[in-house]
């Protein structure tokens, strides 16, 4: 994509360009939104039931793959 086409990136006070994503929450953040147990959550990330991120040892979650997670759950 040419220069002129792109659109124009977001600018923060200090002038650098400024990256919009949403915090990644760890197990116990996501398994408290979820209201289940930290390694119940773990076994669905293994199962591929949801979607994770392993930083290290650790995993993080994003806020909207659990949402989305909940509503296909609801909808079945």
């Amino acid at each position: 994509m040419s220069d002129e086409k792109k659109p124009p990136a977001s600018v923060g006070a200090d002038g650098r360009p400024r990256i919009d994503r949403e915090p990644l929450l760890d197990s116990h953040q996501a398994a408290a939104m979820l209201k289940v147990h930290p390694r119940t959550l773990q076994r669905l990330v293994h199962r591929g039931e949801i979607t994770a991120v392993h930083v290290g040892k650790l995993w993080r979650f994003k806020p909207s793959a659990l949402t989305a997670w909940i509503d296909r759950d609801v909808a079945s």
